[in-house]
């Protein structure tokens, strides 16, 4: 009885479903919702586009960041270079004595306030902490002077205890002499020396720059060697006239030979950093550029598998509709 029911029931719908329009196979993957988020293939290509759009914006920064880098190390590379007669007669008066060895050394580490510019403030570390442990002992006392954000962070991690004083954001405002005066002065002030070492990157171009030490005794430290005979410069063959004595002459031809140096020093690390950002932007445009070719092939091969997917889909979904005739 019930099975007559449901024949009968039956009968009577199959001519309602018989008079629907089937409707088209459609693909989730057509080209109006490329844009969705429906698909996996769909998905995929939206990312790949963001990563192309991202990887534009940066390529873009680098290249701004590259001219900003030339346009300053122009206007301090002319400086750098005058400023080396500065500190040149000095050395000829008095000597370069890096290897002397003294009770107390202050390390002076230069450095910049920002990073992006390859590895100029590593290098500079480096030299510094060789300085340390050759002129380190039981009777002898090494101290660092900060100068650069860069450098500070790094130091901090494990010399924080032998570091005197630290300085940052010198080149915020152009260099000057007076400026580094005031700072040569502090150092002075604040520290204890036999010898200070000023590390720093002395620029020759755009993509060379040489870790540099140079030595500047104290008072005591000259004149000291100038009695045993110690290496100095020609500062024995000179006669002192005036109300002044010998000391005092050294005295104040320490603290002019400190602020000389330190004004180049800071000058030659200022090109060396620019330098260095303006190799460092512009590998990093050029590996930007060729990521995007990279990008832009997997884009373009990931689109046309999608297509070619659908087209295949389409096709079969009508070869089934014609074999269901």
């Amino acid at each position: 009885m019930a099975m007559a029911v449901f024949r009968r029931e039956g009968r009577r719908l199959l001519p309602s479903i018989a008079a629907r329009p089937i409707a088209p196979i459609r693909s989730p993957l057509s080209s109006d919702q490329e844009e969705g988020p429906l698909g996996v293939r769909s998905i995929s290509t939206q990312v790949v586009r963001n990563r192309m759009k991202s990887v534009k914006n940066i390529q873009k920064i680098t290249k701004a960041m590259k001219m900003v880098a030339a346009s300053k190390l122009r206007a301090v590379q002319g400086r750098a270079e005058n400023s080396r007669g500065l500190w040149q007669p000095f050395t000829a008066l008095l000597g370069d004595n890096p290897s002397i060895d003294v009770k107390k050394s202050v390390v002076v580490t230069l450095s910049s306030d920002k990073g992006l510019c390859g590895g100029i403030n590593s290098t500079v570390v480096k030299v510094s902490r060789a300085l340390y442990k050759l002129n380190a002992g039981p009777e002898k006392d090494v101290k660092f002077v900060i100068v650069g954000e860069k450098a500070k962070a790094i130091m901090f991690r494990d010399s924080k205890n032998d570091i005197s004083l630290t300085v940052t954001e010198l080149n915020k405002n152009p260099l000057n002499y007076a400026q580094v005066s005031v700072l040569a002065d502090d150092i002075l002030k604040n520290v204890e020396f036999d010898a200070l070492r000023i590390v720093y990157n002395k620029f020759h171009s755009v993509v060379a720059f040489l870790p540099t030490v140079a030595t500047v005794l104290s008072p005591e430290i000259i004149e000291k060697e100038s009695e045993v005979g110690g290496k100095l410069g020609e500062l024995d063959s000179y006669e002192i006239e005036g109300g002044e004595t010998k000391g005092e002459i050294l005295q104040n031809l320490a603290e002019f030979q400190f602020s000389c140096v330190m004004f180049n020093a800071v000058l030659e690390n200022a090109c060396s950093e620019m330098g260095a950002r303006m190799s460092a932007m512009d590998s990093s445009s050029r590996n930007a550029g060729e990521m995007l070719d990279r990008l832009t092939l997997t884009y373009n091969r990931t689109r046309q598998a999608s297509i070619t997917t659908e087209l295949i889909e389409i096709i079969s979904g009508a070869s089934a509709l014609e074999a269901a005739k």
